[in-house]
């Protein structure tokens, strides 16, 4: 399920930003940007990530940005004296002061301190990483309550293009009835009546459609309970979904009339919006 958190702290010497966003998927896929500070916590941030983010493409970042004072840097005395030594060696004609312009240019002349991250400044890092979680799975609940409306309403749908067969399933029957009856009477030979009737209703049976309307019923309320659960049940409802395609499918095959099968396709195609929907449900 899509999202994004953000959260922010001011530390003495820096500010330190943290920003997730996720994207669908099936699976856990982190990928985090960090400064090399900060990488020996990188194992720790994945954690908890992993414990707190269930699934999706999950793109981490933490961000810094020194005060003033941090960023002062400070002169490498030792290295500008061998620096200076040498130059003096190669070129003994040119003044000290005339050098130094050139040695501050080279590299690691000026550097800034890098102390061990402090287990203080860790555990206020970690909260703000905690917010930004919080602030993600915020966004996602209320995606997902958005998202649970729509389905929903698919399902309900389903149900009621479900009722608006049942007018179709007498007559349905009759027209089968009359066509074989009409394809016998053309034949022009005589026939057994008791043999007939019992042909009929052993074909008529291959037609009925009972148990797939129960089954379909129970599915879609079964999707929807599910819909009301605490858990994250993604997986689940789309497991729901493939029970409730194969009800469908099986009334078109056995529809065997021209308004049923309409009804049928429009069941389709909300179960099309559904499994749609299902790739955004963790």
């Amino acid at each position: 399920m899509t999202g994004f958190g953000k959260a922010v702290v001011e530390l003495p010497e820096k500010k330190i930003s943290i920003e997730i966003r996720s994207l669908n998927s099936k699976t856990l896929d982190l990928n985090t940007r960090i400064p090399s500070y900060y990488r020996t916590k990188e194992l720790d941030i994945r954690n908890l990530i992993s414990e707190n983010l269930q699934r999706g493409k999950i793109d981490f970042n933490l961000s810094c940005e020194l005060n003033a004072a941090a960023r002062s840097q400070k002169l490498n005395a030792d290295l500008i004296r061998a620096y200076l030594e040498d130059f003096k060696k190669i070129t003994p004609q040119v003044a000290e002061a005339d050098l130094l312009p050139v040695v501050l240019r080279l590299p690691d002349v000026l550097c800034t301190p890098q102390e061990e991250l402090e287990l203080a400044e860790w555990d206020q890092i970690k909260q703000t990483i905690l917010e930004a979680i919080n602030d993600l799975n915020q966004f996602r609940t209320d995606e997902g309550n958005a998202l649970a409306k729509e389905l929903r309403q698919y399902i309900l749908q389903i149900l009621n293009l479900l009722e608006q067969i049942k007018p179709f399933e007498g007559e349905r029957i009759i027209t089968v009835r009359e066509r074989l009856a009409k394809r016998l009477e053309e034949l022009a030979v005589e026939i057994d009546q008791n043999r007939l009737e019992q042909e009929l209703i052993y074909f008529i049976e291959k037609f009925d459609i009972t148990e797939e309307k129960v089954r379909l019923k129970n599915h879609c309320e079964y999707f929807l309970s599910e819909l009301d659960a605490e858990q994250s049940n993604g997986k689940k409802l789309g497991f729901i979904t493939q029970e409730i395609g194969r009800e469908i499918n099986t009334l078109g095959s056995k529809s065997n009339h021209a308004d049923m099968q309409k009804i049928v396709v429009q069941m389709k195609d909300e179960l099309e919006k559904i499994k749609e929907q299902n790739l955004n449900v963790l």
